[in-house]
């Protein structure tokens, strides 16, 4: 077996706004391997300034992830586990190399064109007319779940388009969720939460900074709206430390971004502790081209979560690969009839 690597620049349509700034292009990578004359791909979806792995040798350990492929994928695994997105494109790499075909990784229904994913309609961080903007492209595109980024415009302009949305959608017409990315102060957040939970949203994405576990305990336990902890499921490695961090905190959901949190193997450990301690959860993709996302939502539709996934990303690119992938009514669905077009 051999194995190469190569970097990629996906390019934004549009600048998009996080609590964290705005960002134009999203630097990923791409593991491939070869064995007796068939290929597998895997994508190192990384993002600089929040992985846990955005290191100065990142790509020194994909060199050596190239030398030693030889290992085997459960060797390389536990020898990378400070390295989440590698540990996420090798799982995908050799899951390609064995599937019968390169980008086929977990057959099903979803896979054959049969079924589809329901998934949130992503709207960005921007001026208010932007967000409204956004949100009227979702509604008429047949979304019902909505997720706002929210934090980085002032708060009352956030809650005023909260209030509009509201005032001609109801909570059955429309599921409304938003992220705040940590842009909280400990001090201000319940009192934020409640003013919030006013528009029946369904959620709340971390609210305050990660690794502030007693001020995020406390809120879950006091909220009047349901928080999802995602931020700070990363940079937590082994199964003990998952479950302490669950049993303090409390959260009423947790997101799985496979490639901030050790890929499938990662994520699956997630979900195992959080079923058992009764907190539910769903899948979010964290904008890795459509190589990734096929990958995520492909094994996202093996877990049998009903929930509106977070696997809207495909589109945000002008120089993403043509992939079967296609948003149609508020869902995700692999269109048969379209094939693959992927060159590095």
């Amino acid at each position: 077996m051999t194995a190469t690597y190569h970097k990629y620049i996906l390019n934004f349509k549009r600048p998009s706004g996080t609590s964290r700034g705005v960002i134009t292009t999203k630097e990923t990578w791409f593991i491939g391997l070869k064995k007796e004359g068939k290929a597998g791909v895997g994508e190192c979806g990384i993002l600089r300034g929040l992985s846990i792995d955005d290191k100065p040798d990142y790509e020194d350990k994909l060199k050596w992830v190239c030398v030693n492929v030889h290992l085997g994928l459960e060797r390389l695994l536990a020898e990378l586990i400070e390295y989440p997105s590698i540990q996420f494109g090798l799982e995908m790499a050799f899951k390609s190399l064995e599937s019968e075909s390169e980008f086929n990784l977990f057959p099903s229904k979803f896979s054959k064109g049969q079924d589809a994913i329901p998934i949130n309609g992503l709207v960005w961080m921007g001026d208010e007319v932007f967000m409204k903007t956004q949100i009227k492209e979702k509604i008429e595109a047949g979304f019902d779940c909505i997720k706002l980024k929210i934090g980085a415009i002032d708060f009352q302009t956030e809650l005023n388009i909260l209030k509009s949305i509201r005032k001609e959608f109801s909570v059955s017409d429309i599921e409304l969720r938003v992220d705040a990315n940590g842009a909280f102060l400990p001090s201000e957040a319940l009192e934020k939460l409640k003013q919030l939970s006013e528009y029946q949203l369904h959620s709340i994405e971390q609210p305050v900074k990660a690794k502030q576990f007693d001020v995020m305990a406390r809120l879950c336990e006091v909220t009047p709206l349901p928080i999802a902890l995602d931020e700070e499921l990363i940079g937590v490695f082994h199964n003990e430390e998952k479950k302490e961090l669950l049993k303090i905190i409390k959260p009423q959901y947790i997101i799985l971004k496979p490639s901030l949190i050790g890929g499938f193997g990662g994520s699956r450990e997630w979900i195992d502790i959080a079923e058992s301690l009764n907190i539910r959860w769903w899948v979010t993709s964290a904008l890795e081209s459509n190589v990734g996302l096929n990958a995520i939502a492909q094994w996202t539709y093996t877990l049998n979560n009903t929930m509106p996934q977070g696997l809207g990303t495909g589109s945000l690119f002008t120089n993403n690969f043509t992939s079967p992938l296609t948003v149609k009514n508020g869902t995700l669905q692999c269109d048969i009839n379209k094939d693959w077009k992927f060159r590095l």
